[in-house]
């Protein structure tokens, strides 16, 4: 080699390999192993350049673990200012850094900015089409944005590549559960627990896919081996309260809720579950406190201020329960159970107009939407002319409603030309009877997009709204059901046949046992006072379970309450209403016997809860023979059933 140029390859060895050594000093490590490279580009056998090459542990592609870290605990104190500045000068050394991107994906999922997050997550598989954690950090973006089927996709890709990846077992059988598809669900959740059996988590999530089944033992029993593994595991604790609830344990339910708040103080969830057992309860007071309590943890929790608002209702402090509701509806537009609540409210307060209006949200609540009905033809908004037209009414709801609303026909049949109204089948002999002019027909659900034998239709519920003008709630008619007058005469001799009148047809209770019904009714046992008047005959009306507590009354009061067993009190309508009208009098709750008896001319006395959501224009009884005797929400029925028993007193004479 010419002596000249063995002395520039000499000196560009020396002075690389000092440069090299000065970085490895300043902690420059990558800018030295770079170097260290370009000597051996040159001088493949160099055994300093080789050494030091082997003392730098460093990735050319990503940054040393130390700077990795560092980045992880900006990301766990949410300090993301921090992040994305240091993230951002990394990248500028390390531009095909998939750890960087991913941890940056990381950091805006948590900021909500999911567009931006998958961007990030996206170049981290373009660099490393094998990096598990991208796919599963991809999945959970996803279904938070609730595309569940991309998510679970991206679940199952990072499960190809790691087939025991528990977290991506687990956020798949969520994702399964979030689309309805319980049974799946639980298969993967059984696949988590194989892989980690003590993993609380699964199992915690077991018991909420066993209770959206119905399986509330299974469920509880699912809770119990979480809470074996995790004690102090306030989820499970919260689920398990819920479950306990629904089987009847009340106290039980409370105790186990309290326990989850005392884990976790600021539980807004439990505070407010709480709420709702201790308003089932009848403690309004405290169930308030227990809303007001998440409220403060969470002040955007819609669903805290309905429950609340149905507790300032039931306590009569309607102003405040409208403030309420609509408070729920400032945070969430679109919750319809807010403006449903709001609407019972409004109309109790005397808001009626208001009122009727938000009753029409209730075709956005869960219940009504599977009752919904398409059809080809429009809505009748209550303005357009009716003249020459026909029009359909359509039942929404139970019997009862039907029974209640169509007393409101008549208005219709003045504006259209022709009026058809459907009904479900034990209604159709008495409503075709008593309304000659009207075209009844039974429901029928299978051609609705098909039909063109009307020009409007209407939900039987929003009946009210459009003849609102109309109605006159000072001159209600007598009577509007015409029953089959044979039948009457009938039941009026095999009347006559038990003993001496008066005879007095009670019922107690609804066939709809849901819990946010029942403070509308009473147990047969509270009755005493009615029940032991001297001299009356009283003829049962309720329509199922009723056995055991006749048989109760008569063992403990030594009243016989007679039941005609030939009569098919639930389903043979015609001939209940036939009994009804043979009667002198009827007592009852707010369900369908009322509505029939008053419907047909029977004087009825109506045990009513004053906060009732149904007490107003929209569900008063539909003929002026109804007497109305209401008691308030921290009132025992005692009180009533005595003024009504007053009353019958003077029938009895």
């Amino acid at each position: 080699m010419d002596q000249k140029i063995y002395m520039v390859t000499r000196n560009f060895l020396e002075n690389t390999l000092m440069k090299a050594k000065s970085y490895e000093k300043k902690s420059e490590f990558l800018k030295a192993k770079r170097l260290y490279l370009d000597i051996l580009n040159v001088f493949p056998q160099n055994i300093r350049a080789m050494e030091r090459l082997k003392l730098i542990k460093i990735d050319l592609f990503n940054p040393p673990q130390e700077e990795i870290d560092e980045l992880i605990a900006y990301l766990n104190q949410d300090k993301f200012l921090n992040l994305t500045n240091k993230a951002d000068a990394m990248i500028e050394q390390y531009p095909n850094s998939f750890l960087i991107y991913n941890i940056l994906g990381l950091a805006l999922h948590r900021q909500k900015k999911s567009k931006e997050a998958l961007l990030m997550f996206k170049k981290a598989i373009t660099i490393q089409p094998n990096f598990v954690d991208a796919f599963y950090n991809t999945g959970n973006v996803l279904q938070s944005e609730n595309q569940l089927n991309d998510a679970i996709k991206f679940y199952d890709k990072a499960l190809s590549l790691d087939p025991k990846n528990l977290h991506a077992f687990h956020k798949k059988a969520i994702a399964l559960f979030k689309q309805g598809k319980l049974e799946q669900s639980l298969k993967v959740y059984k696949t988590c627990i194989s892989l980690a059996p003590n993993f609380a988590a699964p199992y915690n999530n077991m018991g909420i896919c066993l209770y959206k089944q119905g399986k509330l033992k299974e469920a509880i029993i699912s809770y119990n081996k979480s809470l074996l593994i995790e004690p102090k595991y306030p989820s499970a604790l919260y689920h398990k309260s819920i479950a306990l609830f629904d089987l009847g344990k009340l106290e039980e339910a409370i105790n186990v809720c309290k326990k989850a708040i005392f884990i976790k103080e600021n539980y807004a969830e439990a505070h407010t579950k709480i709420g709702d057992f201790l308003q089932y309860k009848g403690d309004l007071k405290k169930a308030i406190e227990s809303y007001k309590n998440a409220i403060n943890i969470n002040p955007h929790c819609f669903e805290t201020y309905n429950n609340l608002g149905i507790a300032l209702h039931c306590l009569n402090r309607f102003d405040n329960a409208i403030k309420v509701f609509k408070k729920s509806i400032f945070y969430n537009p679109t919750f319809a159970r807010a403006h449903l609540n709001l609407s019972y409210t409004l109309l109790n307060s005397g808001k009626i107009k208001e009122g009727l209006e938000e009753y029409e949200w209730r075709w956005k609540t869960d219940k009504f939407i599977k009752q919904k009905r398409y059809f080809s033809k429009p809505v009748w908004d209550g303005k357009q002319s009716l003249d020459g037209k026909t029009i359909l009414i359509w039942p929404e709801q139970g019997i009862g409603d039907t029974l209640r609303w169509s007393s409101l026909l008549p208005l219709i049949v003045s504006k259209a030309e022709h009026c058809i109204l459907e009904c479900q089948p034990k209604l159709f002999p008495l409503l075709k009877r008593s309304f000659p002019n009207v075209e009844i027909k039974l429901e029928n659900r299978n051609r609705d997009k098909e039909r063109t034998d009307f020009d409007f239709h209407l939900p039987i519920g929003s009946l009210y709204n459009c003849v609102f003008d109309n109605v006159n709630q000072k001159s209600k008619p007598n009577s509007y059901l015409k029953t089959n007058l044979d039948r009457v005469t009938f039941y009026k001799n095999r009347l006559q046949s038990l003993g001496n009148g008066p005879y007095i047809g009670i019922s107690w209770k609804s066939s709809n046992k849901k819990l946010d019904r029942l403070k509308n009714y009473s147990n047969l046992s509270e009755w005493a006072e009615i029940l032991t008047l001297p001299n009356v005959t009283f003829v049962n009306l309720q329509y199922e379970d009723f056995e055991n507590e006749l048989s109760k009354i008569n063992s403990e009061l030594g009243v016989k309450i007679h039941n005609f067993d030939d009569l098919d009190h639930y389903n043979d309508i015609d001939n209940v209403a036939a009994l009804c009208l043979a009667l002198d009098a009827v007592v009852s709750h707010n369900n369908t016997i009322h509505l029939i008896s008053s419907g047909v001319g029977t004087p009825t006395k109506l045990a009513n809860w004053k906060q009732s959501s149904w007490n107003n224009c929209l569900f008063w009884p539909p003929t002026n023979n109804v007497d109305i005797f209401e008691k308030n929400t921290e009132e025992t029925w005692r009180k009533t059933f005595g003024l009504i028993a007053e009353d019958l007193f003077k029938i009895q004479k």
